[in-house]
């Protein structure tokens, strides 16, 4: 579908329903706002609608091979920062919505989160090990303000000593530092940032609705200097796009404290792959085919490698510069590679009524 203006303040520059599924077809945001604009009128504002949905279980379970946890919890479906990148949009599809417009204007919230975890902790055949949160959509988008089930979780957590790990690239983060460095005192929480490039600008046509890249290396001081285990994210990498401040980030991020930092390069399964080149195509159509054909060439000439191991591990000539930047600038900052080891041996397990049974 052409792109005949910027979406302001979002990152996805269409609506269209992925036909992976089979549903129905129906006509994206996108077309209709075009059509809008061609009759001379201008197109209303998005706005951001939450829904309330109450699952029956909270915590995913995974056995995937390549990456270091075996559960998470989203207490959010849907993600308000709008990153163009985010290979969680492609979940909206499987329910008849947009990865793209929908995705970052039409959420979810899980308010019975904590009332599920507590009933799941306190199951006889529950045996603790790190629950990561932040894998899919970040804990700390804007409507965590007003849900505050993040808070939540984190309370249950600390109550039962209940070890947990936070990803987010939100300083929204800090307004749970009280309870966060609780939990640090008893080795109970690793918290991530993820920081993408040090441009402001960029950031707003990336990220357009996360905090900025100062804010969020600020948030990695606080964190640090509040006793809470700290890493740097510098994910993804975009060839030709962000890869430019890969050795910034790192010696930046290093004088804030974190105990470590690490990079992931840009994915791009399913519907993500159309929205990103859309956004190229919107944002930098001087460089779009160059972008899409470093990608191509780290992912074996796909624009997305789906197999375990090799997604998370790019192959080819530039995959090894970016690695070998990466390894350098550690060195340099005198940042050693990320290993996680939280204490699993305090956890309590709660009873139905709030009283705590010993495990």
């Amino acid at each position: 579908m052409p792109i005949r203006e910027k979406i302001a303040g979002r990152g996805a520059q269409s609506g269209a329903v992925s036909q992976r599924f089979g549903l129905a077809e129906r006509e994206a945001d996108g077309e209709w706002r075009d059509h809008v604009a061609i009759l001379g009128g201008t197109p209303p504002k998005l706005r951001t609608i939450v829904t309330e949905e109450r699952p029956k279980t909270i915590i995913t379970f995974n056995s995937s091979p390549d990456i270091p946890f075996d559960r998470s919890i989203n207490a959010y479906r849907g993600c308000e920062h709008g990153c163009i990148y985010c290979f969680a949009r492609p979940t909206h599809a499987y329910h008849d919505l947009s990865p793209g417009l929908d995705f970052e204007t039409k959420l979810f919230a899980k308010p019975n989160a904590p009332n599920l975890l507590r009933h799941t902790f306190a199951r006889p055949k529950y045996r603790p090990a790190p629950i990561a949160m932040g894998t899919n959509t970040d804990p700390y988008q804007p409507i965590e303000s007003r849900y505050k089930i993040t808070r939540q979780i984190l309370e249950i957590c600390l109550e039962t000593r209940h070890p947990i790990t936070v990803t987010t690239k939100s300083d929204r983060i800090l307004h749970d530092l009280d309870i966060l460095r609780e939990m640090a005192k008893r080795n109970l929480v690793a918290a991530a940032i993820s920081v993408t490039t040090l441009d402001p600008v960029l950031s707003s046509k990336l990220e357009p609705r996360a905090a900025s890249p100062l804010k969020r290396l600020d948030a990695l001081r606080k964190l640090s200097d509040a006793g809470i285990q700290t890493h740097c994210s510098i994910s993804p990498i975009i060839p030709a796009i962000t890869d430019q401040f890969m050795e910034q980030i790192v010696a930046l991020a290093a004088k804030t404290g974190v105990g470590s930092a690490g990079w992931i390069p840009l994915r791009l399964p399913h519907e993500v792959a159309p929205l990103f080149r859309e956004w190229l195509e919107v944002h930098f159509p001087d460089r779009a085919s160059k972008v899409m054909s470093i990608i191509r060439s780290i992912r074996d000439g796909h624009d997305n490698d789906p197999n375990f191991f090799s997604r998370m591990r790019p192959k080819g000539v530039w995959a090894e510069l970016f690695r070998a930047r990466f390894a350098l600038a550690r060195k340099r900052a005198g940042l050693p590679k990320p290993v996680i080891n939280l204490d699993c041996s305090r956890f309590r397990r709660p009873s139905i009524d709030g009283q705590l049974l010993l495990l």
